[in-house]
């Protein structure tokens, strides 16, 4: 049986063969056994991916049974549709972004270093829900060691930018240490860049109390395509744009199913990558319901009629609803 693996698995593959060290070969080896289709035809490379996990996790361990477990509080297991990691300087509003988006216990404060190590939150967007992550603060003098890995876990990079403050210099900084660890990818790369970084954005925090303008003239002077976001956590000016363009730049899709004969469930969609098929829902689904699957039925799909038959590999879109068969 074909393994028909998925573009986006073949990225985190890439990513694992171009991996350094220990750490982004495990994080590279998690992310193909989270997309990996399940279905016979991939069992023994699901077998390889947890054989090498192992070797990897317990030389991470020292090798030894009965050794105190180790626990990198850097990595962040993720959660949700997809997971957003916020970089940023002393008090550019991080940590405000959590406290107005989502229901974390973080610690806004005035004063650095309010944060020292990672703290996840659940941001509701429609119907679906997004993990923000606030990190610790970085600075041009220091950076906490187990940061990139939090980083290397992530969908997205939101680069946080006081805009009350010396924006250049902020840039400069996170730029300076994005660059150095490989963590932004690079579009305009001719071989697709580094497998192991990913898209980053702009948040421009305090828009309320900033200079009029300084977001377009950060926009103008920087020579990255990034997507610029202008927001205020503390006026909450912005926040559902924020949260519409994130869902947006994860580039993922909601799927609805629904049981024969029933109304569809639309409380509790299913996301997936844009690009997927129906057999990609139904491994979501469950791992040996691809090999079962029969026929499907599709609604609020563009260029079918409602409750129309679709084959294994219809290209599924936004809020579109799905009715499998198996046999």
């Amino acid at each position: 049986m074909p393994a028909n693996l998925t573009p986006q698995y073949k990225k985190a593959e890439e990513g694992y063969r171009s991996a350094s060290t220990d750490d982004e070969k495990r994080l590279a080896l998690e992310e193909m056994l989270r997309l990996i289709p399940r279905h016979k035809g991939t069992e023994h490379i699901q077998a390889e991916i947890k054989k090498k996990l192992s070797k990897l996790r317990e030389g991470a361990e020292g090798g030894k049974k009965g050794a105190a477990k180790h626990v990198d509080i850097f990595h962040v297991p993720k959660s949700g549709a997809g997971q957003v990691a916020l970089i940023g300087l002393p008090n550019s509003g991080k940590s405000a972004i959590l406290a107005a988006l989502t229901k974390a216990k973080v610690n806004v404060a005035d004063y650095p270093f309010a944060t020292d190590k990672p703290v996840p939150g659940m941001m509701q967007f429609e119907d679906v829900q997004i993990q923000l992550v606030d990190t610790p603060p970085i600075t041009p003098e220091y950076a906490a060691g187990g940061l990139v890995q939090t980083f290397r876990g992530c969908d997205l990079i939101g680069i946080v930018i006081d805009l009350s403050a010396d924006v250049l210099e902020q840039m400069e900084v996170i730029l300076k240490y994005l660059d150095e660890h490989r963590l932004i990818a690079d579009k305009s790369a001719a071989d697709g860049g580094n497998a192991l970084a990913h898209p980053g954005f702009v948040i421009g925090t305090k828009c309320d109390i900033a200079e009029p303008g300084t977001m377009d003239t950060l926009r103008e002077l920087c020579d990255r395509p990034f997507e610029f976001l202008e927001i205020s956590a503390g006026a909450g000016q912005g926040l559902p744009e924020f949260a519409a363009a994130i869902f947006r730049m994860l580039d993922i899709i909601r799927v609805y199913a629904k049981k024969p004969g029933k109304e569809p469930d639309t409380n509790d969609p299913f996301t997936l990558p844009r690009g997927s098929t129906v057999t990609d829902l139904a491994c979501h689904i469950h791992r040996e319901l691809a090999d079962k699957l029969k026929t499907a039925r599709a609604w609020n799909a563009p260029g079918i009629h409602d409750g129309q038959n679709v084959p294994r590999d219809h290209i599924l879109t936004d809020k579109e609803v799905v009715e499998l068969h198996f046999t």
